[in-house]
């Protein structure tokens, strides 16, 4: 059951990611289904051997959807959060920790009873103590290790200064062997974002390539 609570969740979490996409912005894209999918796969992880797969899919098409909706909070509160940890991980982690409070079932390997099936509220209680307790261990570990490493190395990150680009002179960098007689004929140059490559064909003639050609050989 556990590994069918697994596949069903993220089944679930990836339709509803999609969904969430068509209905917002008029198209799904891959990368949304494969971060839904992601979102469901942390919630079903502390939930997969407590709830029945009708519970899974609920628990991964909530976390799909409501993960798609949270990674936009780094936009509107202004925290740096490139891979979405916050938007995916911390939040599909704390829907599936509490859903078990909900969703869990005493016919899982758990043996445990949500307040869907008449358990009460005691389970969900548990499960939000938990969520607490490790939310707070978490920040504060993390909080102490940052400030060790902030004295040790002097800063956490680097000045903004630095972080802004510069004009600096574009200088030609040349890759493999200068010499075309010892290199087979080819040779390299690559100026800024630019590159050309030039070579011997089969019957032996130079002959130029852009960088898509390359892909081509």
């Amino acid at each position: 059951m556990v590994f069918l609570n697994t596949a069903v969740a993220a089944s679930a979490g990836l339709l509803a990611w999609a969904l969430v996409e068509r209905v917002r912005h008029g198209a799904a894209t891959s990368m949304g289904a494969a971060s839904g999918l992601v979102a469901a796969l942390v919630a079903i992880t502390p939930a997969c051997g407590a709830v029945s797969p009708l519970g899974a899919l609920a628990i991964g098409a909530i976390a799909g959807a409501v993960c798609s909706l949270a990674i936009e909070w780094k936009f509107r509160l202004g925290f740096d959060d490139s891979l979405d940890v916050v938007g995916v991980h911390l939040v599909g982690g704390i829907i599936g920790t509490l859903l078990i409070g909900l969703f869990a079932t005493d016919k899982a390997p758990n043996g445990v009873s949500g307040l869907f099936y008449g358990g009460g509220l005691e389970l969900l209680g548990v499960q939000a103590l938990a969520t607490v307790s490790v939310l707070v261990y978490s920040f504060g570990i993390t909080w102490l290790l940052a400030k060790i490493l902030d004295k040790a190395v002097g800063g956490l990150r680097i000045r903004p200064e630095d972080e802004a680009p510069r004009n600096r002179p574009r200088r030609p960098l040349r890759t493999g062997v200068p010499d075309g007689r010892r290199s087979g004929g080819a040779w390299a140059h690559r100026s800024g974002c630019s590159c050309t490559v030039r070579g011997l064909t089969a019957r032996g003639r130079a002959k130029p390539w852009t960088g898509a050609g390359i892909a081509g050989l």
